[in-house]
């Protein structure tokens, strides 16, 4: 039991650490303008793809079989390139708070959804976050673009029930690398159609390619990995140190500026979030007292 939270725990770092190395390499990229989004989308997937799909065959040592299907490939592909597009306008920071944001409504509600009974703490969790949401993309002077930020709200949905679809996968390599497979022909269509604004320099091409294999591939496959060994709660709640890593990261390496909305946006998404998910994981490891016994069918309980 010990071992298996040990490498829950370690697939878990690794995944949020590649998760936030997304936005600041997307967002390096971008703001030189050394590769349009089109191009960034379709390396990094193209890369990821070729890299998934080598280990895939060295793991088997045989021929590669299929896995992965269509409707978790076009979930990533609605999470990679409206998320390259975003990152045209949005700060590091500002966009993977937008993006986990919404991915952590996706999972709550996907959750509550599922059978798990909403107690008054978790609305209030959920109202608030989703309030501080609504205040960070909200009109003023220093509100992130629209359009970037319904791009990466629209990327977040996305990467949520991407998320939730794969659970407890027993091969995750292959079916990640089946999804990225997928998923490379649906950016490639995205190309064709942006190919007028097509710019991919050496070193953009390169950080997609980075972002393709290191942050994107084996992140996920080690997000995959994790999520075997969380629950939906869980894996959203953990999640909530992706915002904070990507906004450190721009301040540190992309000499980006953290504004009061910002901070105050944070707070409230952050710690919504926070108090709907604690008090889920509570009750859901709270021990039933021995010897008790009910005569209805159990219930799934936050």
């Amino acid at each position: 039991m010990e071992s298996s939270r040990i490498r829950t725990a370690a697939f878990t770092a690794s995944a949020l650490t590649a998760f936030a190395a997304n936005s600041l390499l997307c967002r390096q990229a971008l703001d030189r303008a050394s590769i349009d989004a089109a191009s960034f989308s379709t390396i990094r997937l193209a890369s990821g793809a070729i890299v998934l799909l080598v280990l895939t065959l060295a793991a088997r040592r045989g021929p590669i079989v299929a896995r992965g299907n269509w409707g978790s490939a076009t979930l990533l592909f609605l999470y990679a390139v409206p998320f390259s597009f975003a990152y045209v306008s949005l700060g590091a920071g500002t966009g993977a708070l937008i993006l986990f944001g919404a991915v952590q409504a996706t999972m709550l509600i996907a959750a509550l959804w599922s059978g798990e009974r909403p107690r008054v703490t978790q609305w209030v969790g959920l109202a608030v976050a989703l309030g501080g949401l609504v205040y960070l993309v909200m009109p003023g002077l220093a509100a992130p673009p629209v359009t970037g930020s319904a791009l990466m709200a629209v990327a977040g949905v996305a990467w949520g029930f991407y998320s939730l679809r794969g659970r407890g996968k027993a091969d995750p390599l292959a079916e990640t690398a089946g999804n990225f497979a997928r998923a490379v022909p649906l950016a490639f269509i995205v190309s064709v159609v942006a190919r007028g604004n097509a710019n991919a320099g050496v070193e953009g091409a390169l950080l997609a390619v980075v972002s393709g294999v290191l942050a994107s591939g084996l992140g996920y496959v080690a997000w995959y990995a994790a999520m075997s060994g969380l629950t939906a709660t869980s894996a959203a709640f953990v999640q909530l140190l992706v915002p904070i890593l990507a906004a450190v990261g721009g301040i540190a390496f992309l000499a980006e500026k953290i504004t009061p909305r910002f901070v105050l946006a944070a707070v409230l998404i952050l710690g919504g979030v926070a108090l709907a998910m604690t008090r889920t994981e509570l009750r859901r490891r709270r021990p039933r007292p021995e010897g008790t016994h009910r005569s209805r069918a159990p219930e799934t309980r936050p």
